[in-house]
């Protein structure tokens, strides 16, 4: 007999990985989400996905399918995708030829070990159940719940995502697509979702299309990702990207697609191009590893410095230092080395551990820097500890100089759209000049590559419009596209909202 839909099956595991202890100093990246209709065992395909898009969110993953026989199955694990939608054993109990995956690191909600903050989420309507997986961050989910709960609804996670899903079941709207809509008209910030019926895959990105979202066609299917790099990895056909404001509903008769939120400017976050997005990966049309690329070009340009080597600090330093020594003339080389193998779950740290710092991640290759002057390239300076205990390394191993050029302009503001960033006074760039950073990390030199430099190296060949800014910067500029309502309630400055 053939159970209802409401009889979501649920399979999850109740441990959290501990935190990497080693790994605080970077922006957060937001979350991925990957969903396939009209092909064989969707999961499989859902897990790929999923896989290629790990380096979004490590924390936890979880995949809805829907299946006629079975009706709609769930699990949801904390860890790697690889260790936890690789077995038969899980797979088996995720039939359908459609299903939505996400992978998560929190922004919003609990950081503690909470089963039912991992994604996608689960509704069951009048006209039957579906599923959400959000990339992004709602700045007016505060305000959302707490109207929500007085009118009535029992919220079972601390994630914002979990708004969409109890504002559809208040919408009058005639089907799931509809009340989407309705829903995603009341929030505010940054959201692409991919969400599913029995038989529809639906994908919608915010209108200024802050976070990716594309489209692919893999035999007879479709899918949405939000990288190309993840329809690589399943052999499907990247089609093109959801355009800021767009809906699309996905049957297996074709692709509907209807704008049904206000048109504005698209704001897209220029930090994936510095960072969060996979290197293999289209943005615009533009590969992102070119884009990297050619910061360390521009980069070069602007912040030339006499040296023996350019080294990147892996690995996403890397193509900037490429293209720094191109630029420059000065030679390449590996001068840092990663440990392919620590993991989130290596070992519980002990204060021994702790203390060696990021010797456990990085080690430096001593027969090549030693007696060097060395530039190292990295993406980004955020709190600045892993930049000094890197520095120090290269120091240990005999360097001469040491020179940080950095990929991406000062980190000085939070972004309230998806990325977890630490608040904003232990930013560096928030309360110290260049120069006071250059002496805090105790480097021969510092400089950053401007904000004009990153536009030109994004394809903006004029740099940054002042008046009418291409990508949203708020981290690096402080205006922000969408005012974080919830914030600045709790009395966080916002640029011209005094």
């Amino acid at each position: 007999m053939k159970r209802p839909d409401s009889e979501l099956r649920d399979l999850s595991n109740k441990q959290m990985p501990p935190a990497h202890p080693f790994d605080d100093d970077k922006l957060r990246e937001e979350c991925g989400v990957f969903g396939v209709v009209g092909v064989t065992d969707a999961a499989n395909f859902v897990a790929l996905g999923l896989h290629a898009l790990q380096h979004r969110g490590q924390e936890a993953g979880g995949i809805v399918t829907y299946d006629d026989a079975a009706g709609f199955n769930s699990a949801r694990r904390f860890g790697y995708v690889r260790d936890n939608f690789t077995s038969q054993s899980v797979m088996a109990t995720l039939p359908g030829s459609i299903g939505i995956g996400h992978v998560r690191y929190s922004t919003a909600g609990s950081k503690a070990a909470a089963i039912r903050d991992v994604q996608p989420f689960f509704g069951e309507f009048a006209m039957g159940g579906a599923a959400i997986a959000h990339n992004g961050n709602l700045t007016n989910a505060d305000a959302l719940r707490r109207e929500l709960v007085e009118r009535g609804s029992i919220f079972q996670s601390s994630s914002d995502s979990e708004c969409i899903i109890h504002l559809m079941a208040r919408s009058m709207g005639r089907n799931i697509p509809e009340r989407m809509e309705d829903a995603l008209r009341r929030v505010e910030g940054a959201f692409s979702v991919v969400a599913m019926t029995r038989t529809k895959l639906i994908g919608v990105r915010d209108p200024l299309g802050v976070r990716p979202l594309v489209l692919g066609r893999v035999g007879d299917g479709w899918a949405l990702s939000s990288e190309t790099c993840a329809l690589d990895i399943i052999g499907a056909e990247f089609v093109r990207e959801i355009e800021p404001g767009e809906m699309v509903v996905i049957t297996k008769d074709g692709v509907d697609s209807n704008f049904p939120f206000r048109e504005q400017s698209s704001r897209f976050c220029i930090f994936e191009h510095v960072y969060f997005s996979r290197p293999d990966s289209i943005i615009g049309g533009r590969s992102v590893y070119e884009t990297r690329r050619q910061i360390g070009v521009e980069l070069a340009k602007e912040s030339p410095v006499e040296a023996d080597l350019v080294c990147a600090v892996p690995d996403s330093g890397t193509p900037a230092a490429i293209g720094y020594s191109q630029q420059s003339g000065i030679p390449f080389a590996m001068g840092i080395i990663r440990n392919q193998y620590m993991g989130r779950t290596f070992i519980e740290p002990t204060e021994q551990i702790r203390n060696m710092g990021v010797r456990l991640k990085l080690n430096v290759n001593r027969a090549l820097i030693k007696g060097k002057r060395i530039i190292l390239v990295d993406d980004s300076v955020v709190r600045g500890t892993t930049s000094r205990k890197i520095k120090e390394m290269i120091l240990d191993a005999g360097a001469a100089e040491v020179h940080f050029r950095i990929a991406s302009p000062p980190t000085a503001w939070p972004c309230f759209y998806g990325v977890d960033t630490p608040q904003r006074e232990k930013l560096l760039a928030a309360t110290m000049t260049e120069d006071e950073m250059r002496d805090h990390l105790a480097v021969d030199s510092l400089k950053f590559i401007s904000l004009d430099g990153l536009y030109r190296a994004a394809g903006e060949a004029k740099g940054r419009n002042a008046s009418c800014p291409q990508y949203c910067d708020a981290c690096f500029s402080g205006e922000y596209p969408v005012k974080p309502s919830d914030m600045i309630n709790k009395g966080f400055v916002v640029q011209g909202s005094e």
